[in-house]
């Protein structure tokens, strides 16, 4: 029971920070691109590679849940 709350925990956890940090990062880049248009694709570039980080730790919450779930079994 622990362990199937504490799983529900961290992947909850872990999908609404990596969405509030996507929605961040990506509200940023656009102000930056409209500010300064010939600077876009670097911008761009920086931006999928971040997002790529924070898919990860989301990806380690879903982990981390995996994990407490199997345990519980």
């Amino acid at each position: 029971m622990g362990a199937a709350l504490g799983a529900g925990i961290a992947v909850s956890i872990a999908g609404i920070g990596g969405g509030i940090g996507m929605g961040i990062a990506g509200g940023k880049a656009f102000e930056a691109i409209a500010r300064q248009p010939e600077v876009g694709g670097d911008v761009r570039t920086l931006l999928f590679i971040t997002l790529a980080f924070i898919e990860t730790l989301t990806i380690y919450g879903l982990l981390i849940a995996f994990m407490l779930v199997s345990k519980a079994s």
